[in-house]
């Protein structure tokens, strides 16, 4: 079996736009005409020049190569232009290829991927979900919507929780900036409190609260927030501190009772296995889309395990990524939680010919094969992305009160 031809979607997603502006699927033709689908998360360039990125590593490597061996592969893509080191839009494009590989063997094989990794461990995964605005409040100068109202955040959790879910994520700290990390202001450490008092009031103890940060903050000032918060017993604080530096990661995670998360930023066993030594973090937060494929995740994952750590995927992207991270919490003994876009409907389900299954708060496993879900290529066509805006983009200004 040979990789034939490539073809890549760069897909706008609607408002409201949750998960992202664009999702960028690639699609891997085999000579005997197996399809397997991936999805990449490269996010330091406009979707356009990550396109010409994947034309030329699927020029240079992919075209004419056994979708097999990946293992081989993988050390070809991430060798290539003397790198050997995580480069994160490299190990993007190459996450999003091998994808699709995992995708052809497992309906080559007429099995699902979680099948060629050790088999599952579990029928149903638990899943979170971060607290989204209606669509009518996605004003973002207005302060009366669930990112700046914890009344309404509150709200807004317990019709969730409602809904079946047992774990909100919410980031109630400010904007996330170029200056990052800093300290947080007299303002931050009000509403951060705020917000979680009021949530933890209005799901008791139906729901784990996640707190996240985006790296927002200094060690000292990450303590100092950790204190305020363990009063309300969060699940886990999430990426407190910027990903440079998971030696300054570890001084909270020693400072503070509250499970420290990290990961969606970092790329390939390397940076994951610093974390680890490190005692950084408890619980490993890794986008397959990002983080160099299905094969990579499940090594890290195993690393993990042996340090007794726990996996949660990482989600901010599109459904193909969602089943890959589904696929590798599927055979994962260590797996705690999934990330998902609140019910895994909307333009998720839609850019799918079948949509992820979700019931009260769980997922529930798919035997189709290869990743379980095939790409509706007529609605992702419909949707091309146009803007130059980038996939998430940082403020430039520092944040002041």
């Amino acid at each position: 079996m040979k990789i034939n031809s490539l073809e890549i979607f760069i897909v706008g997603n609607p408002t409201p736009k949750f998960g992202g502006r664009y999702f960028i699927f690639v699609k891997l033709i085999t000579n005997d005409g197996i399809e397997g689908i991936g999805e990449i998360y490269a996010s330091t360039f406009s979707p356009k020049v990550v396109a010409k990125m994947i034309e030329d590593i699927f020029d240079r490597h992919v075209q004419g190569w056994n979708p097999y061996n990946i293992e081989l592969l993988w050390r070809i893509i991430y060798g290539r232009g003397y790198t050997l080191r995580p480069d994160l839009s490299l190990v993007g494009v190459l996450s999003g290829i091998e994808m699709a590989c995992w995708d052809i063997i497992g309906k080559a094989s007429n099995r699902p991927i979680y099948d060629l990794l050790g088999g599952r461990v579990r029928e149903k995964l638990r899943t979170y979900t971060y607290l989204y605005p209606e669509t009518d409040e996605l004003d973002s100068s207005s302060t009366k919507d669930v990112y700046w109202d914890a009344d309404i955040a509150a709200e807004r959790a317990a019709e969730y929780v409602a809904q079946g879910f047992t774990a909100i994520k919410f980031d109630p700290a400010g904007p996330y900036t170029i200056f990052d990390g800093r300290q947080p202001h007299l303002e931050d450490f009000t509403r951060c409190e705020e917000f979680a008092v009021k949530i933890r009031g209005a799901v008791g103890d139906k729901a784990d609260l996640l707190f996240g940060t985006h790296g927002q903050f200094t060690p000292s000032g990450a303590i100092r927030l950790a204190k305020l918060l363990e009063t309300v017993n969060p699940l886990w604080l999430e990426e407190p501190t910027p990903p440079e530096m998971p030696e300054e990661l570890a001084r909270v995670a020693q400072a503070t009772s509250i499970p420290i998360a990290t990961g969606e930023r970092l790329a390939t066993k390397y940076e994951f296995a610093r974390v680890l030594f490190l005692n950084a973090a408890a619980i490993l937060q890794p986008a397959l889309g990002r983080v160099g494929g299905i094969l990579e995740a499940k090594k890290i994952a195993s690393m993990a395990e042996a340090k007794y750590a726990q996996i949660a995927p990482h989600l901010y992207c599109g459904p193909i990524e969602g089943a890959a991270n589904i696929q590798l919490a599927a055979c994962t003994p260590n797996f705690i939680m999934l990330e998902g876009i609140q019910t895994w409907g909307g333009f998720h389900a839609e850019i799918l010919k079948k949509p992820i299954l979700w019931e009260d708060g769980y997922i529930v496993l798919s035997t189709e094969p290869g990743l379980g879900v095939e790409l509706n290529e007529e609605v992702a066509r419909a949707h091309p992305y146009y803007d130059d805006l980038l996939h998430l983009e940082m403020a430039e200004e520092e944040w002041l009160p």
